[in-house]
């Protein structure tokens, strides 16, 4: 059942309190001048880290990698990528972070390996070698792939190896082999991983496409309804709860960790399947039904506010008192959040990240920040393909713009407010040459040219800053148990352009406001309520106990409401 206004039976879980800052290393400092973030430079800035409040950071991947995917294709799970560092380098982050009183939960990415881990390796070597079965190897139909999946990075999720004449299943890159979860070596070989990093003393995992791990029976071709949204098929298949099970009983529940799944192609009313804590799964999903607003592939969307506030009631609605949620709006994977859901214009950029920050740390689930949106990092101005680095981006061009199907403006366009590398762009340090991000000449991705602007070492010491009114919101949520465990209403669900809603835990109960519009606004209260006392603003707004509030463009309050 539902949450209802007298039911908040949460059971307190660490992570379910804890604030959750999202490290990219590629891009978030580097120490030694190639051009390329690393451990080191993640180290140097924990107090920075730290100072925001969060309690939590999520590492994505840092195993030693070809860096086909930036990392995601894992080329050895138990060392660290030479780019990154040493595994003295790790040992020293994570000493680092538990000093601070922290957490450090690591990139799992165990749906696939690169094509150039030991295992595949052999594996491609003959049919009979002991690794073939760690992969999904099918001969050719009808001289042909052995079925019509496609890849998310465009074209066959197959690939045909001339060493045995068979094909690799990929739904990545082709150098991303899918690893085959039926066989259970492969199992033990995840979970023995999974302790190997759990044992140096990290909190958990953040699962990168875990619901893709049990494939269908037979293989089956894609039917047609599925093929532009395969994840729907991909996900989910009928061995999924028994490993997660599995893994939950030989590991995760021989520790005090939090997990994450990575959940494309899971709808919200498969997710209690996963997250119940009776099942003994895991801890909680993202749902992706709110980054994907903005986006329809590489192309903008026009979302609506109603929206917006809709997919949040059915979350509250879906998932009870033994199942929890996320709260997310950007991501490696995602563009920019001041830029996808704020307005990210000088007039207004300040404001709007403020807002999305009040909305991120005042929703009901576990939020995640992501580096650089406490700063109201924007888009990339991007202007040509060379630009990017992204594998999807590339192939994607390839497919799309080399044979004719849209033409190279309307891609860039479109790339320009979808892309992931708007988010990979290196973090703004300060207004030195590359954003303080590296001192070689040329970084791994182009700094966004408004670092001079926009950069840590201006909003560290500005009062008023998107960074400071952050780390304000953080230490609000952690001293008021009710914006973590208390129910959600919302109090005005079609109104176009704000979102008014409560959270309240016994006697206690807050009342948040939201203008997602540049036009000032006389909002009247639903329901002849009055305000109550005004505890955050983002304008700094000293309007109290009134029925009708008078809102700035992009003005986000906080109240406390009287019993």
């Amino acid at each position: 059942m539902p949450s209802s206004d007298n039911d908040n039976a949460y059971q307190p879980k660490w992570w379910k309190e804890a604030v959750v800052y999202h490290v990219y290393p590629r891009s978030f400092k580097d120490s030694n001048g190639d051009g390329i973030g690393d451990l080191n430079g993640i180290a140097s800035k924990l107090d920075y880290i730290e100072r925001l409040g969060v309690s939590v950071i999520w590492l994505s991947p840092h195993f030693d990698s070809p860096n086909a995917d930036n990392g995601y294709d894992v080329r050895d799970y138990r060392k660290v990528m030479t780019d990154f560092g040493t595994m003295a380098d790790f040992d020293a982050l994570l000493k680092g972070v538990k000093q601070r009183n922290m957490k450090l939960i690591l990139d799992l990415v165990v749906n696939h390996t690169s094509d150039e881990h030991a295992w595949f390796q052999e594996s491609r070597k003959s049919k009979e070698n002991p690794y073939r079965d760690y992969y999904i190897w099918r001969p050719a139909k009808y001289e042909h792939e052995p079925n019509n999946w496609t890849s998310f990075f465009s074209g066959p999720a197959w690939t045909l190896d001339p060493a045995t004449d068979e094909y690799y299943l990929h739904l990545f890159a082709a150098k991303q082999p899918d690893l085959n979860w039926e066989n259970p070596k492969v199992r033990r070989e995840v979970y023995d991983l999974m302790r190997f990093w759990l044992d140096k003393g990290v909190d958990g995992f953040r699962m990168d496409v875990i619901p893709f791990i049990s494939k269908r029976e037979g293989l089956p071709d894609l039917p047609p309804e599925y093929l532009a949204r395969p994840q729907f098929f991909y996900a989910m298949g009928p061995n999924l709860h028994e490993y997660l099970r599995e893994m939950n009983r030989e590991v995760l529940s021989q520790y005090d960790v939090m997990t994450v799944g990575e959940a494309f192609g899971v709808t919200l009313e498969q997710t209690p399947s996963l997250v119940d804590q009776r099942r003994h799964e895991l801890n909680m999903i993202f749902n992706f039904d709110v980054v994907l607003l903005h986006s329809e592939g590489v192309r903008r969307r026009a979302w609506t506010l109603p929206e917006l506030k809709a997919i949040y009631t059915s979350e509250d609605k879906a998932l009870d008192t033994n199942s929890w949620n996320t709260v997310f709006l950007s991501n490696h994977d995602n563009p920019r959040v001041v830029s996808a859901f704020g307005d990210d214009s000088p007039a207004y950029r300040a404001a709007s990240a403020k807002l999305l920050a009040t909305m991120l740390l005042t929703l009901k689930g576990t939020p995640f920040i992501y580096q650089g949106d406490e700063l109201g990092m924007t888009n990339y101005p991007f202007t040509s393909i060379e630009q990017f680095d992204d594998i999807q981006v590339k192939n994607g061009w390839k497919a799309e713009v080399l044979t004719g199907k849209v033409t190279a403006d309307e891609y860039l366009a479109g790339l320009r407010g979808t892309s992931r590398d708007n988010a990979r762009t290196p973090m703004q340090w300060d207004g030195s040459p590359n954003g303080g991000f590296t001192t070689a000449d040329k970084p791994w991705l182009a700094v966004n040219p408004n670092y001079t602007e926009i950069n840590a070492a201006r909003e560290v010491q500005e009062a008023g800053s998107i960074y400071n009114y952050f780390a304000e919101m953080v230490e609000f949520r952690r001293k008021t148990p009710a914006l973590a465990h208390g129910v959600y209403r919302d109090l005005d669900p079609q109104h176009a352009n704000v979102f008014a809603y409560t959270r309240t835990l016994g006697s206690e109960t807050y009342l948040v406001v939201l203008n997602f519009s540049k036009n000032d606004t006389d909002y009247l209260l639903p329901g002849g309520i009055e305000a109550g006392t005004l505890k955050i603003s983002n304008l700094g707004s000293s309007e109290g106990n009134v029925a009708v509030l008078k809102l700035k463009g992009w003005e986000a309050r906080v109240y406390r409401q009287t019993p």
